[in-house]
This record gives structure tokens, C-alpha cells and sequence, in this order.
């Protein structure tokens, strides 16, 4: 097999073994702000599941009960279109501001990207002795470092995984969880080390692999990206052609000195002088050691910077184009639909499902009898009370087969059977007739079903 001349993937060798990075770190201006932005999002990350509004949490993905809580209001699997415009909303504001910004979202909000710079490789460049400037250590750590490097790495991600628990379980059970054997609740404990164990392999072993491989967002990126998009450029047309040392007379000469600054502080392994890349995730350090760089040599900064491939190529910027106008609006459509859908909902959830056999009986006096479930819903934080009546048309009678079901505890769910009798006039000459039932709670909400009798034409 033919040797390539090159890398094939920035971490693999020319032999196909793995090329473990150890970037340089560049403390310019741009990891000074990206700092403070990770910090405060692993505090957010580690504050949210203990917050409260009206004595729910901020944020919480029951599974197991089937309820989704967040800015203390629960939604249902009932709930599909508030759910559906929840999670388009989400996709399109993504979409929305990789055109405007580029992958914004990859180098200062990620995951992966926060936990890695700002909490894991700090771990790793204490430990191999290279704090506060990165890069390949002068010697191995050592059998007793590389222990404790590890039982560090396993705390952490212990701790991370239980926090990441409390979204779908709540802190006041992980606490009891935390205290009992894990006997008791097996399945939680399992869980929890499988997501510790997920953890400890993506950030010891896996590590920048997971943008350059697994994550498919350095893929979408091609059709979410234009030409006036933000991104992390170089400038070829100030920086080439390339000269390392000083700058000779007698030949043109960019203002690129070739020091591969950039190249050895970048977190997943490129060259952002070849241009735009799949693996780039708009982290800035190249920018901060080429700014670096610059300045000891007395030229100006910004040979790589925050641009667009148009602005690189000396093209007026262009604010309003397609996406930046399409997108919006279709933001803001599918946020009024969401909106609407919140707003809309009452404290209870009331839908008539039509019982099962056939569509109606006639009863031994004669008059005709439809049957059905009512699926009740209490959304509100209080123990409630239902009645059910039919409003129209006059002369149908309702009966609760279960009168009990009609009292629902908060977040209670239950079928109730309802059975509807008539006088045959009713439904005359069409076979049905058209129905309105109100269904009220203690607190004043009420809802509207509208449905249709049938019966013998």
C-alpha cells in the first residue's frame, strides 16, 4: 500500500497510528473571554437542577413518568405540537446563527469543547508538568502521576454523570439514591456508571476525536455556511507568500513568518492556513498565537481572524442575503406557533376518545346510547375536582361511570368512562348529530370538546 503524504485525519500518523495532541495553549485576548464563557456555563450546567419556579424545576426530562419540565412548566407526551415547535425552534436558531456566526456554538458553547480546554487539559497539563503553556512534556509522567491523572479524571467525571442524572431523576432523589445501596435502585446506579465510564473514555482516550469523527455538525456545516459567514480565516492575500526570519529585500514577501504557531496551539490538529476545514471549531487560539507572533515581530494583527470567505477575498459585506432573511422569518413563525401552543393550554388536558364496539346501543326504552373515555390530565400543582357536563345539544344526558376518576392529584392521569344517552329524534335522517361537552376544574379553567352522537337515521 502506498504511504500518504500526509496526514490522513489530523490525529492519525502516516501509518494509520493514533497522533495524540497535546496543543500549545496561546493566553491571548480571545482565550481570556472563552474562559469566562466556560466557567459560567459549567456553573449553569451544575446550578440548573437544583433551581425552582413554583416549586418545580427549572429543568427536568422525567422519562419514567413521561414528563418534560422546563422554566417550571411540564409538558406531556400528549403535548407533541408544543414539543415539535420546541425542538424546531431549537434547530433553527442553531442553523440560524452557524450562517450569521459560523461554529459560534463548536469553540465557546460546546460540551465537549468546554469540559475539554477548560477543565480536562488544564488536568493533563498539571500533572505532565507543562501548566500555563501546553505542548508535548519534556519527560512521561510517571507511574504514581498517571494514577492520580486518572482517579482525578474518574471523580470528575463522577461527578458530572450525577449531575447530568439529577436532569432526568430531580436532586432531591439522587440525594436519596446517593445515600442508599445501589442495590436498591440498580437501574439509576447503572446509568450512572455507564455515563461515568462514557465520560472517562471521550475525554481520556476518544478526546478530539469526537468533533473530527462522531460529531456530524463539522458536516452540516457545508450547507449551513455561506460565503458571508463568519468564520476562523486566514488571510492569504496579506500573508503569502510565506518567509520564515526576516523579511527579504529582494523577493515579496506576506506578512506570514511560517513560525506554525498556529498550527501547534489548535486543538484538533490543522493547518488554518489551507483554508476553510470540516475539523475547524472556531476556538480562536490560532488567532491568539498568531496575534502573539505579529506583535513580537512588529506587523500588524489579524492575519488570521474573525471573517468570511468573502471578506478574506476582498468582497463587500452583505448583511441581508437569503439566509439571514429567510431564517428569521421562519424562526419567528415557528416561535408564534410555539407560543400560541403554550399559551393556549388550560391546567388540564381533556380528550374524548370514542369507546370501543359498536358506534351506538339502543337501551330498552328506546333511546340510544353512545360510549366514551375522557383522558384527563391535572397540569396544575393542586389536588382538583372535574365536572363534566353537555351543553348541546338539549336532551342528551351524561353519565361518569366512575365518578371517582373525576378527582386527579397534581400531574394525575386517567381514562375516564363516559356514557352518553339520547333520544333517537336526534340523530334522524343523517345518523349523527354534532355535540358540545364542557369540562371544568376548581380553578376556574375549562374546556371545550366538541364531538359528534350517532345513532339510527
Amino acid at each position: 500500500m502506498l504511504t500518504p503524504d500526509e496526514h490522513v485525519l489530523s490525529t492519525l500518523e502516516r501509518d494509520g497510528s493514533r497522533r495524540w495532541l497535546r496543543p500549545k495553549l496561546s493566553m491571548g485576548d480571545w482565550w481570556k473571554k472563552r474562559r469566562v464563557v466556560a466557567y459560567i456555563l459549567m456553573v449553569v450546567f451544575v446550578v440548573i437542577p437544583h433551581l425552582r419556579i413554583g416549586g418545580k424545576p427549572v429543568v427536568l426530562l422525567d422519562l419514567v413518568s413521561r414528563q418534560l419540565t422546563v422554566l417550571g412548566k411540564t409538558f406531556y407526551p400528549t403535548d407533541t405540537l408544543i414539543l415539535a415547535f420546541g425542538m424546531l425552534s431549537v434547530f433553527i436558531t442553531i442553523v440560524l446563527i452557524t450562517a450569521i456566526a459560523g461554529r459560534a456554538w463548536c469553540g465557546w458553547a460546546c460540551p465537549q469543547t468546554v469540559y475539554m480546554e477548560f477543565l480536562f487539559r488544564p488536568i493533563d497539563r498539571f500533572f505532565e508538568g507543562t501548566s500555563g503553556k501546553g505542548g508535548k512534556p519534556k519527560a512521561d509522567m510517571g507511574g504514581i502521576r498517571s494514577v492520580a491523572r486518572i482517579a482525578v479524571y474518574v471523580v470528575l467525571c463522577m461527578f458530572l454523570a450525577h449531575t447530568f442524572l439529577a436532569y432526568f431523576v430531580g436532586t432531591d432523589r439522587l440525594a436519596e439514591w446517593v445515600r442508599m445501596s445501589p442495590l436498591e435502585h440498580p437501574s439509576a446506579f447503572l446509568v450512572m456508571a455507564a455515563v461515568t465510564g462514557l465520560m472517562l473514555f471521550d475525554f481520556l482516550i476518544f478526546r478530539e476525536q469526537l468533533c473530527l469523527i462522531a460529531c456530524p455538525y463539522g458536516r452540516f456545516q457545508s450547507v449551513m455556511l455561506d460565503e458571508q459567514s463568519k468564520i476562523v480565516a486566514y488571510d492569504p492575500v496579506r500573508g503569502e507568500p510565506r518567509v520564515k526570519g526576516k523579511r527579504p529585500s529582494s523577493k515579496p514577501a506576506g506578512d506570514c513568518v511560517d513560525c506554525n504557531q498556529c498550527v501547534v496551539v489548535c486543538p484538533t490538529g490543522i493547518d488554518i492556513r489551507d483554508g476553510l476545514q470540516m475539523e475547524c471549531i472556531n476556538c480562536t487560539q490560532c488567532i491568539d498565537a498568531c496575534n502573539s507572533v505579529m506583535a513580537k515581530v512588529g506587523l500588524p494583527t489579524g492575519l488570521i481572524r474573525y471573517s468570511s470567505q468573502d471578506e478574506i477575498a476582498r468582497k463587500p459585506k452583505k448583511l441581508l442575503r437569503a439566509r439571514t432573511i429567510v431564517y428569521p422569518i421562519i424562526l419567528l413563525a415557528v416561535m408564534s406557533g410555539f407560543a400560541y401552543a403554550v399559551s393556549s393550554k388550560v391546567g388540564f388536558d381533556a380528550r374524548l376518545l370514542r369507546g370501543k364496539g359498536a358506534p351506538f346501543s339502543i337501551n330498552n326504552n328506546g333511546s340510544v346510547n353512545n360510549s366514551f373515555k375522557l383522558r384527563l390530565v391535572n397540569r396544575t400543582q393542586d389536588d382538583q375536582n372535574y365536572t363534566i357536563t353537555v351543553e348541546q345539544p338539549e336532551g342528551v344526558t351524561l353519565e361518569v361511570i366512575q365518578q371517582e376518576l373525576l378527582s386527579l392529584p397534581p400531574g394525575g392521569n386517567v381514562l375516564v368512562p363516559l356514557s352518553v344517552e339520547f333520544k333517537p329524534l336526534l340523530t334522524r335522517g343523517k345518523g349523527n348529530t354534532q355535540a358540545t361537552m364542557v369540562v371544568r376544574d376548581e380553578s376556574d379553567h375549562s374546556d371545550e370538546i366538541s364531538f359528534k352522537i350517532l345513532g339510527p337515521r
